[in-house]
């Protein structure tokens, strides 16, 4: 029996002396993936471009003929009766995405941005409003303080000028007397 293509790779890298973590750090294949590569269990891998990448990149890494890996992994595939897509349509993505069937119309989406940037011009408009208030209402306060001390000077100065009022009517008591 033929070697396959994770067997050829396996024994090129330990002939070249060259450890599974050596090409995980250099190549950023996780070491699962090698693995699975050496083990043609290529249902671990993600599929399509990815596994043909991952392939190239190892054997480019143990100095291995990249094209010869990848006709080696197509072979390996068209033996089994997989494709090289197979991999990919089998892996579901956790992230959802539009799957073309449930459509949104283009009146429905310009609404709701019409909708989203009156919110956005509304908490913009209303936030400057608070900021000017806020900034005005330090002036109107300083402007009654300075009401309040000119009061209070006006006041001081009536207070002096009685004061000095009875004390000259005392003097002049004190005279008289």
């Amino acid at each position: 029996m033929a070697e396959s293509t994770g067997e050829k790779l396996r024994l090129a890298r330990e002939a070249r002396g060259i450890a599974l973590r050596d090409i995980s750090e250099q190549t950023r294949i996780s070491i699962r993936y090698l693995e699975a590569i050496e083990a043609d269990d290529y249902r671990r891998l993600p599929g399509g471009i990815f596994n043909r990448s991952f392939i190239r990149a190892y054997a480019k890494f143990i100095g291995y003929d990249e094209n010869n890996a990848l006709e080696d992994y197509a072979r390996t595939l068209r033996e089994r009766g997989e494709s090289d897509d197979e991999g990919s349509k089998s892996h579901h993505s956790l992230v959802y995405t539009d799957d073309g069937n449930a459509r949104r119309s283009s009146l429905r989406t310009l609404f709701l941005a019409i909708l989203i940037l009156a919110a956005l011009s509304a908490a913009v408009y209303f936030g400057l409003r608070f900021y000017q208030r806020s900034q005005h209402s330090p002036r109107r306060s300083e402007q009654k303080m300075n009401h309040v001390l000119h009061d209070a000077s006006i006041t001081r100065r009536s207070v002096m000028i009685l004061t000095a009022n009875q004390k000259t009517k005392e003097g002049q008591h004190a005279v008289f007397v």
